[in-house]
């Protein structure tokens, strides 16, 4: 086992070699020093289990080295033994203020060092010990949160898929917008316009979000969800209540996890998505930047998805017609932003597209 390192800085060299042949003789390993200085500089190479530190001193005094060190998050826990041939209550207020864990007063009795010291490095190993303990048991936390979470975001998104199988027209509806939404973050990630905040943290969420844009399809009754033909006025309206369904069906989830990043885009996707950059959309009549970003996202991908799609009231449009018809809106239904990203990288929506499509 190792023995514990003892750092003793004190200026009076006679007190300096007292000291230390008092903590050689305990069985401590020493490291002696008669500057705050060159003590310092020896802390950073190899920090000590514990320090005894002379108070007055030339240059960096006791005080001054205890607060540089107890404001270093890598040496704060090294406790801080005081000496001082002053004993009077002001002193040691000052030494305490400053992360002291004791105050010896000279002259010293070899005892009383020894008995300090032990104590200290004791509280310190338990302390580490409790820290480790803190760091595992978090670990032990965030993995169980985390496993919770998996399991409530896969029986989200498996709802949300009840929608398309109900709707086979739909196909892989679902797993396309969710490659599509994340290739358009990833491409906003790389050339980053002026005023959005994309990393990885983001195009992870978003790819999971969009699965729950249409969950609200579920409260839309089969004879309008599945109308072969074009909807009516009134049939259109109901069906536009999906946005606020599946928001709010959402929201009584987030009560629970208020801070689950996934559940607060999923809402954002679920609400927003068929706003429109120009104002004309549903359902709150958002214009542009009041619009989520992630909405704003999911916008542009189902819109390329509907074009691409047959349905027996239209024909399936080609890439290259998705493509022109993308940018004729922007500005109007789609934000300029976004259509400048899907223009980097339109190829590898055609690709996605043949892919994922039976």
């Amino acid at each position: 086992m190792k023995r514990p390192t003892i750092m003793v800085v004190d200026d009076d060299r006679g007190s300096l070699r007292v000291l230390s042949e008092i903590l050689k003789a305990a069985g401590y390993d020493v490291m002696a020093f008669d500057s705050g200085i060159n003590a310092l500089k020896a802390i950073f190479k190899s920090p000590p289990d514990l320090i005894i530190l002379d108070i007055v001193m030339p240059g960096i005094d006791g005080l001054e080295l205890c607060r540089m060190l107890k404001e270093n998050p890598e040496f704060s826990d090294i406790p801080v033994l005081f000496i001082s041939g002053v004993d009077d209550v002001d002193n040691k207020l000052r030494a305490f203020s400053v992360g002291g864990a004791d105050y010896i007063t000279k002259p010293f009795h070899l005892r009383e060092i020894q008995a300090r010291v032990k104590t200290h490095l004791q509280l310190r190993a338990a302390h580490l010990e409790l820290k480790q303990y803190n760091r595992e048991l978090q670990r032990m936390v965030e993995e169980k949160v985390k496993e919770i979470l998996e399991s409530q975001l896969s029986t989200i998104v498996a709802i949300s898929k009840l929608v398309e199988y109900h709707d086979i027209e739909t196909g892989q509806h679902i797993e396309r917008v969710q490659m599509f939404c994340k290739i358009l973050a990833l491409s906003l990630k790389d050339f980053s316009p002026h005023g959005l905040s994309v990393d990885d943290e983001f195009v992870e969420t978003i790819y999971w979000a969009a699965a729950l844009h249409d969950i609200g399809k579920v409260g839309i009754p089969d004879n309008i969800l599945l109308k072969p033909n074009r909807l009516t006025p009134s049939e259109k309206e109901i069906m536009k209540s999906h946005t606020i369904i599946g928001a709010r069906a959402l929201e009584e989830v987030q009560r629970k996890y208020p801070r689950n990043k996934f559940l607060n885009m999923g809402i954002e996707i679920a609400r927003w998505h068929h706003e429109r950059w120009d104002g004309k959309g549903y359902p709150d009549g958002l214009s542009g930047e009041e619009i989520p970003l992630s909405a704003r996202i999911m916008a542009l991908a189902d819109m390329y998805d509907a074009l691409r799609a047959k349905r027996p009231y239209k024909p399936a449009f080609g890439h290259a017609e998705t493509v022109e018809a993308i940018k004729a809106e922007e500005g109007h239904a789609l934000d300029p932003t976004i259509v400048e990203a899907f223009l980097k990288v339109e190829e590898s929506f055609s690709q996605i597209w043949e892919n994922l499509t039976t």
